[in-house]
């Protein structure tokens, strides 16, 4: 089985920085596979707990290489909640990429552990009568501090549902649960290696370097 791993992190840094430079990213340090997958990037400033600034992947499972590239710019750059990550925020970030696994049906809406399992979670809105779906990693629910129901509650929020959430719907949930391999790792943890392996220090259009 294939895991998150630092290659994938330096890739996905790598996308970003050639993006912002206008230039081809090097190539890959891992191998090719088919996997679901999620790029997500933080923002850290002056040592206060990082912020979300951009997560998209795909639950389907896609080539990894592509994969990873299109999601490190897609979630850096088109987040719809966010505004563009721009070059001068990059010293401050940190990337984790997502590997996931696992996938199986639950048996109920509390049929999965905090901290272990990733969700998506499908039903039909009652009030309109179309399909909704949401999905949140494994890790999030930890790091909110959500009981199971906060956590069913917020992602049908997050699906778009905005009526009354009552007992009997979300025992109508589809829910299937999924787990996870993520590696995390900052700028200056992407900077520190560039120079180890590549002997290069970073300079990229529109930010100030790290000394």
């Amino acid at each position: 089985m294939v895991s998150a791993n630092r290659e994938m992190a330096v890739y996905c840094f790598d996308t970003l920085v050639a993006h912002y430079n206008s230039e081809q990213a090097p190539p890959p340090g891992f191998e090719e596979g088919q996997h679901p997958l999620f790029v997500t990037w933080k923002k850290a400033i002056n040592g206060a707990e990082p912020r979300l600034r951009g997560c998209i992947g795909t639950l389907e499972a896609r080539c990894i290489i592509n994969g990873f590239r299109d999601y490190a710019l897609t979630s850096a750059l088109r987040d719809r909640r966010f505004p563009p990550i721009q070059a001068k925020e990059l010293p401050f970030l940190e990337c984790t990429v997502s590997i996931l696994t696992d996938y199986e049906p639950a048996l109920d809406y509390l049929d999965w552990e905090v901290g272990k399992h990733g969700l998506i979670i499908e039903f039909t809105d009652p009030d309109y009568n179309t399909r909704r779906s949401a999905t949140y990693l494994p890790e999030v629910a930890a790091h909110e501090g959500w009981t199971k129901l906060e956590t069913i509650d917020s992602l049908m929020r997050k699906a778009g549902y905005n009526g009354a959430i009552s007992e009997s719907l979300r025992n109508l949930l589809h829910i299937t649960r999924y787990q996870s391999t993520l590696y995390t790792m900052h700028y200056r943890d992407y900077a520190s290696y560039v120079k180890m392996t590549r002997g290069d220090s970073l300079l990229i259009n529109g930010a100030k370097p790290i000394h």
